[in-house]
């Protein structure tokens, strides 16, 4: 059974000869039609947040309270990479007996 979308025309009209010329060619390179190359393009690009709907919805959300001070919490991370880093790089005291 096929699904039926309803979907809609776009034109674009006075496209530069260069930017039509591009186009085309990464069209050819994804091995895709020009209008479907463009279809997957502005689909992707519909799906992306403009910034002033990013800025709304931290607005919406509020400021963040975090339960651990964070400043500690990345000293904390710090120390323990460092004593993993030494723990892979030092040779252990019974690497060192003859």
């Amino acid at each position: 059974m096929l699904l039926r979308m309803s979907t809609r025309m776009i034109q674009v009209r006075h496209v530069p000869e260069e930017v039509h010329r591009t186009l085309k060619a990464r069209a050819a390179q994804a091995g895709m039609s020009l209008s479907d190359y463009l279809l997957r393009e502005i689909t992707a690009l519909a799906g992306q947040p403009t910034l002033e709907e990013v800025f709304r919805r931290i607005e919406q959300d509020g400021p963040v309270h975090l339960d651990a001070d964070i400043a500690e919490q990345i000293k904390a991370d710090r120390e323990e990479r460092e004593q993993e880093l030494e723990a892979r790089t030092m040779p252990s005291r019974r690497d060192d007996r003859p």
